[in-house]
């Protein structure tokens, strides 16, 4: 019997090693402080509100760090779930890659820390023509008002980086992968040479609806992308949008989910699977051909601190246990546990070990 058997037999997980898993998107350095409603007033900010920045903000940024409590975390969607992912396999390390572009400056070399100590193989394209893209989160009690700058994030060029033999070198050894929406907003030339790569070695490619405008302003990249989507991510409301988009005529969550499965597939070896979250209500994910609601863990109201990396830290438990080529039941077991972890804490940070089992 190979060993390969053996762990099978024995429902053991899959052998795991460096660069398995394969994210890319847009870095962003997530800036936290606590601050209070002349600020928010200052700024023209809500108390809990997500935009993207103005000539207006670029001050704000520069105070913010003057605070005396600020804390930076690694953030950007993509880059939150593979971290997540990481945190949950724990060891080796880096089985979770990254590629995304930032600046030559103090914020960059912060990011590049910070995926250090998550243990994540992060490779950035470095450019010095735009700053390091960030995200302010300025919080007041349970509020956090986002303010996000993409800056050098947008910035990431397909021939300058993902190209580039031992880049794409790391690109081949993986055998998941996944792309956030947003970055279809970016690099979707991008996209397209990693997605078809795994279709054609039959390999897991995984991407994230991820928000309402990526369906509605970014409709041809994302469904130049979608023949090659083995996983698809997303929650009610950007599936609801996607559905409106596509024509689907139906609001059924479960109806969409099923009829995005049936959407066309290069690689039909692989039968696509949907999974759609709902917020505190049951996950809706196809299996075969059926589609079956998968219960949240549940919480006290009153333990919620930030909802928001709910989602992708929901990817990034998922995709641990996918990369060990766990069931799917497993993975979305995986993925509740994550998220309800995450939405106890500021942003998207985590204790030091998961209690997973």
């Amino acid at each position: 019997m190979s060993q390969e058997e053996a762990n099978t037999s024995l429902g053991r997980k899959a052998a795991l090693s460096e660069n398995m898993l394969f994210g890319m998107g847009n870095p962003l350095l997530d800036i936290s402080a606590v601050v209070d409603k002349d600020f928010l007033d200052k700024f023209g900010l809500k108390p809990n509100d997500q935009i993207l920045a103005e000539d207006k903000h670029k001050a704000l940024f520069e105070e913010l760090v003057k605070r005396n409590k600020v804390e930076y975390h690694a953030g950007g969607s993509t880059q939150n779930s593979v971290k997540i992912a990481q945190w949950m396999i724990q060891k080796p390390h880096k089985v979770a890659t990254f590629f995304g572009c930032i600046g030559t400056d103090h914020f960059g070399e912060i990011l590049k820390k910070k995926a250090e100590e998550a243990h994540v193989d992060a490779h950035y394209y470095e450019q010095n023509e735009e700053p390091t893209g960030t995200c302010a989160a300025c919080i007041t009690g349970d509020n956090r008002s986002l303010v996000a700058n993409l800056a050098a994030a947008n910035c990431y060029k397909k021939e300058k980086h993902l190209d580039l033999d031992g880049n794409w070198e790391l690109v081949e050894k993986a055998k998941v992968y996944y792309i956030a929406g947003f970055f279809l907003t970016v690099s979707p030339e991008s996209i397209l040479k990693v997605a078809k790569h795994a279709s054609d070695k039959n390999k897991i490619f995984c991407m994230n609806l991820s928000a309402p405008f990526i369906s509605q302003f970014f409709k041809e990249p994302l469904m130049k992308v979608m023949p090659y989507v083995d996983i698809l991510f997303g929650n009610e409301t950007e599936a609801a949008t996607f559905a409106k988009e596509l024509g689907f005529e139906t609001d059924d969550i479960a109806e969409i989910a099923k009829k995005t499965q049936n959407l066309p597939k290069e690689n039909t070896k692989r039968q696509r699977v949907v999974v759609f979250t709902q917020g505190k209500d049951d996950a809706v994910a196809t299996v075969g051909e059926k589609v079956t609601m998968f219960p949240v863990v549940d919480i006290d109201q009153n333990d919620i601190v930030d909802t928001n990396g709910a989602g992708d830290s929901f990817v990034g438990g998922f995709l641990s246990a996918l990369v060990q080529e766990r069931p799917l039941e497993e993975c979305i077991r995986a993925g509740h546990y994550a998220a309800n972890i995450i939405i106890k804490r500021v942003g998207c940070t985590f204790p030091e070990k998961p209690d997973f089992h």
